[in-house]
């Protein structure tokens, strides 16, 4: 038997049942100065900066419009439940005509020179399997203060499917249980107080885990954005938790 000759095959064999899940993106940035709309009158000031996944798979496709749909619902003032625009053109130009529109009932001594919008979104890790992204927003529409919020993206880089809480973690229940010890731990919540003894905002006094949360290669990081546990002046709640102490909750995926 020619021993080289199998070596070589069972080589690309093998090479062939490994599927690299591994996306790759490219960094793009948006600002009002590329509508038509702003080459000849005032626009408030957009900037968006995104990443876009490459290539024209299925989870590419998926991924990017998870990132479009966060960049206009970033953008969207109006009242009704869902957009109307369909791409961030479309979203900016609205945001911008938002501001247009409410410029006319606006006392010029309290105009504060239009609206304004921060936008980004950034990879924070990524295996074979998983892919966890930061997106945040922050938006000043008038008032005394803007508004800004931080939510994590964390996908399947198989399926391009979004994984929920249930999804990344195999003992949901034993995570939050040990998240909390961790909270009241930072917070210095006695463990026989209240959850909500230094003036936090828990529903029925009992923690849970925020609406989002992400994941870097050393640490899992929970955030509550602001109005979500405590006031606005309280700002964005933030846990971070070394990934060793986290390893026995999470499901194999995210490992």
């Amino acid at each position: 038997m020619n021993y080289r000759f199998f070596s070589f095959i069972l080589l690309i064999f093998l090479t062939a049942c490994t599927t690299d899940n591994t996306i790759s993106f490219s960094s793009e940035i948006f600002t009002e100065e590329q509508l038509e709309i702003c080459e000849s009158d005032f626009c408030s000031e957009i900037e968006v900066n995104y990443l876009k996944a490459l290539g024209n798979s299925k989870v590419s496709e998926k991924i990017n419009a998870k990132i479009n749909q966060f960049i206009i619902a970033s953008l969207f003032l109006g009242e009704d439940d869902v957009p109307a625009a369909k791409n961030i053109d479309d979203a900016a130009t609205d945001f911008i005509l938002a501001y247009r529109d409410h410029q006319v009932d606006i006392p010029a001594e309290l105009d504060s020179g239009g609206y304004f919008a921060d936008i980004s979104t950034v990879e924070l890790f990524q295996n074979n399997d998983f892919l966890s992204l930061e997106m945040r927003q922050y938006l000043f529409t008038g008032g005394a203060h803007g508004y800004g919020t931080v939510h994590f993206l964390n996908i399947d880089t198989e399926t391009g499917d979004e994984l929920k809480t249930e999804d990344l973690f195999s003992n949901v229940e034993g995570f939050t249980d040990f998240a909390e010890k961790v909270f009241r731990n930072e917070h210095g919540i006695d463990v026989n107080d209240s959850i909500n003894a230094t003036g936090f905002w828990f529903d029925n006094e009992t923690f849970y885990l925020p609406e989002t949360i992400g994941f870097t290669e050393s640490k899992v990081i929970l955030i509550y954005n602001a109005y979500e546990i405590a006031s606005y002046g309280a700002g964005a709640i933030e846990l971070e938790i070394p990934i060793a102490e986290v390893q026995p909750f999470l499901n194999n995926v995210v490992l």
